[in-house]
């Protein structure tokens, strides 16, 4: 008989196991007074872990010590207690061990024929899911890798269900506060920069009805074709969630495909105040939840909630010949027909084994608690002297920052703000992240851990109130800040008549290198307008950048006059720049010419390319964007 080289007996299996488990434990157990984030230069990880593949075995015990001591101990703790950066993450141990299961058994979870038991479960967490946030018994859903995931299935589905193949004149709707995870998959599925829209937002960051009903009318007027819009339940910025009611009538009476992004906020739902805070999700064409983030699963393990089964079911279901024998109906459970993925493991029994063995209550107490923390945290922040509540608490997330006495310039708050963040890092103490709204930079607590306690709250935001500010000459060398903006799209031709001096003596470039110069007078155009020329109108695509070399233009608002520009001043730029994934702002604003005009043109992806190579450039530009993107 011949050996298997691979057959592990089934004692030592069990040793193993006792081995990986005590590991697994005392990490975990320590995870209080182990450092919450730990990197290494790469060339220092190269040394220890680069090698040739081994021809003969070693040791587990062996290998457990390197996976310690080379592996884990160079990555970021984010189910420790003082994580409060990004989105913190912070499994539960029978959750874990629901993995270990779903891998140890090797399930295969595509197709009922072939894992009916497994397949069955993956319904039962979906049927829980739905009655959560109030949706309907029979919509569908499916356990996928994350939000990203989800988010790109659900505009696969809608687009499919709406108007079948991608079309040039097909627009979606996003709000500037969005994940970028919608404009990757726009961009995946063929969506042109013109075709997603991204909105500006009210003053507490969420998408605007009016903004969102003008934009639509403006694209029916234009002959496109508006086909979906997504909602955020909980932006990753600030945790606002959109006004779904109004949305979702908006959506309903325009035929629009509504999409909610609750993969931060979703599961709230389980909390008295989630359940207020998200009326009108239930309302979704299709919702987007995360379990790995609050229901406490390990990664990966995203959802998606489609009301149409039978819209998810035609757009994915695809079966060859070499499927013919396990192609099912829409009655049965094959999850591939709803998603991207044919091979695919089982992540519902984690899900299942965790809230079997704690009870939802648990769940809904954690999730309660780390709410409070976030109110405590927007509370110690509104009684300091030293902090300044930019946003305050909203599903778990708190916007502040550091303040001043010497300065109020928002470019000095900046750079001592940014300091204080690395400096948070290198003690160890706590991790936080950064953000920046409306342009300005705001550091960002993010309180999700079920782990994390009062103090914890507090000891990361004394730190920050306490530490002595960094000088100007220590902050020199800090890398300038950069909002996220978009590239790509010219819009009107024509030769240039400027030469470098000439370009220099524009204010905005006065601090471009000869080469940038040259550049600009490369790539520019001149035009002209007499007075009464619409040079843009509102909501319609462009990605130019203009720069008034003679004349006066006038920017209005729905009518109203909101600013007069001179020589030397500029517009367009919130359209031009790249909001993510080649995507950009619509233009905000009608600009029209009040004397003759005379006007650079410079295109969009040129100025990306200076923004992100001139700080002085960019610091203007985006001086200008905090003035003019909450009148716009």
């Amino acid at each position: 008989m011949a050996i298997d080289p691979l057959e592990v007996a089934p004692e030592t299996m069990r040793q193993l196991g006792y081995q990986a488990v005590d590991m697994l434990v005392d990490w975990l157990v320590a995870n209080g007074e182990t450092p919450l984030a730990r990197s290494a230069p790469r060339e220092e990880l190269e040394r220890r872990l680069m090698e040739p593949s081994p021809n003969e075995p070693a040791s587990f015990e062996e290998i457990l010590t390197q996976l310690q001591g080379d592996v884990l101990s160079h990555m970021n703790r984010g189910d420790h207690p003082r994580f409060f950066a990004f989105i913190p993450s912070c499994g539960t141990w029978p959750g874990a061990l629901g993995d270990l299961i779903a891998s140890a058994c090797n399930i295969y979870s595509g197709s009922w024929d072939e894992s009916a038991g497994p397949s069955m479960l993956e319904l039962v967490i979906l049927d829980w899911f739905k009655q959560w946030i109030g949706y309907p018994p029979e919509a569908t859903g499916i356990l996928l890798s994350g939000g990203s995931a989800a988010n790109m299935t659900a505009l696969a589905c809608a687009r499919e269900s709406r108007i079948g193949s991608m079309s040039d004149d097909v627009v979606a709707y996003v709000s500037d506060q969005a994940h970028s995870s919608l404009a990757r998959a726009a961009r995946v599925l063929g969506f042109q920069p013109h075709q997603l829209r991204v909105l500006p937002v009210d003053e507490h960051y969420r998408m605007r009805p009016d903004a969102l009903e003008d934009a639509i009318d403006s694209d029916l007027r234009a002959g496109r074709r508006p086909m979906f819009v997504a909602a955020s339940a909980g932006s990753t910025n600030t945790g606002a969630i959109d006004p779904l009611l109004q949305l979702a009538e908006i959506a309903h009476k325009r035929e629009l495909w509504f999409h909610v992004d609750a993969a931060y906020g979703g599961f709230s739902a389980l909390t008295e105040r989630g359940r207020g805070w998200l009326a009108g999700i239930e309302l979704a064409d299709s919702v987007t939840l995360d379990p790995h983030k609050w229901l406490y699963q390990p990664f990966e393990c995203g959802c998606l909630l489609v009301r149409d089964a039978h819209a998810l079911h035609r757009a994915f279901q695809i079966t060859p010949d070499y499927l013919k024998d396990v192609e099912s109906s829409e009655q049965d459970a094959n999850f591939s027909d709803l998603g991207l993925q044919l091979t695919r493991m089982c992540r519902a029994v984690k899900v299942w084994l965790s809230l079997k063995y704690f009870g939802v209550d648990a769940f809904r107490q954690a999730i309660d608690h780390s709410l409070d923390l976030a109110r405590l945290a927007q509370r110690r922040i509104e009684a300091s002297e030293e902090l300044e509540l930019l946003n305050p608490a909203s599903l778990g997330i708190v916007c502040f920052r550091r303040r001043c006495e010497d300065t109020a310039e928002e470019d000095r708050l900046a750079t001592l703000n940014a300091a204080l963040v690395g400096e948070l890092a290198a003690s160890g103490l706590g991790l936080i992240s950064s953000t920046r709204l409306k342009g300005r930079y705001a550091l960002r607590l993010c309180v999700l851990n079920h782990t994390t306690r009062a103090q914890d709250v507090a000891q990361v935001l004394d730190w920050i109130a306490q530490q002595p500010l960094p000088t100007e000459s220590a902050t020199k060398a800090l890398p300038q800040i950069e909002e996220r903006h978009p590239d790509v799209l010219d819009a009107w031709a024509g030769g240039s008549e400027l030469d470098p001096v000439t370009v220099r003596a524009i204010p905005l470039f006065s601090s471009l290198s000869e080469s940038q110069l040259e550049l600009i007078a490369r790539s520019s155009s001149i035009i002209t307008a007499p007075p009464g020329t619409t040079v843009l109108t509102r909501w319609d695509y462009g990605r130019d950048f203009f720069v008034i070399l003679n004349g006066a233009a006038e920017v209005r608002v729905e009518q109203e006059l909101v600013r007069a520009l001179g020589p030397g001043e500029f517009f367009g730029e919130l359209a031009a720049l790249d909001w993510g994934a080649s995507f950009s702002y619509p233009r905000l604003a009608t600009v029209t010419a009040a004397s003759p005009l005379r006007l650079l043109v410079l295109p969009g992806h040129v100025l990306n390319d200076l923004v992100h190579a001139v700080p002085d450039m960019e610091v203007k530009i985006r001086h200008a964007i905090q003035q003019r993107l909450p009148k716009s």
